[in-house]
């Protein structure tokens, strides 16, 4: 016999996962796999915000970004090979690529501030959340709950606000 508990445990998880867990659980194998492979391959941990920050190496001669010119080109391959995979999913798996009702001013607002907590909490969420966490590193314990809980508040205060896309 099914318990109480068993019972609002299944109705959690449907709720929270409506189209079930495995996309999501393969998703993470794959991320997983993919920065252990570069960090095994070259020994370095593979954040989104230091690859982006990489790329200006190639604009750019201040010290900051020449730093990263002996591992930009395998990191230029990782990022296009993860939009290329996020639109191979788009296309293969639903209705089309990369639609929202976000306006582009919020988007581009909203990526600044992005860009600006990447760089005052010395990394992003895939570095610190997938490698640091992964990693047992306490800083990135305490930048991934600190990242959880600013968007989460922000969240709810923009909603209440009423606040929509």
């Amino acid at each position: 016999m099914v318990s109480g508990v068993e019972l609002l445990q299944a109705a959690s998880l449907e709720a929270l996962f409506p189209n079930g867990i495995s996309r999501y659980a393969i998703g993470g194998l794959f991320v997983g796999l993919g920065v252990a492979t570069i960090y095994l391959a070259t020994g370095i941990i593979a954040g989104a915000s230091t690859t982006l920050e990489s790329t200006l190496s190639y604009v750019s001669d201040r010290s900051r970004f020449s730093k990263y010119r002996s591992s930009r080109d395998w990191r230029i391959v990782f990022a296009l090979a993860t939009v290329a995979g996020a639109a191979i999913w788009a296309l293969a798996f639903q209705d089309g690529i990369w639609t929202t009702d976000v306006g582009l001013g919020r988007l581009f607002v909203g990526g600044i501030l992005v860009g600006i907590g990447t760089r005052i909490g010395k990394g992003c969420t895939s570095g610190h959340g997938v490698c640091g966490v992964g990693s047992a590193s306490r800083t990135s314990l305490v930048g991934v709950v600190t990242f959880l809980l600013t968007a989460i508040v922000t969240a709810q205060l923009l909603m209440a606000a009423g606040v929509s896309p």
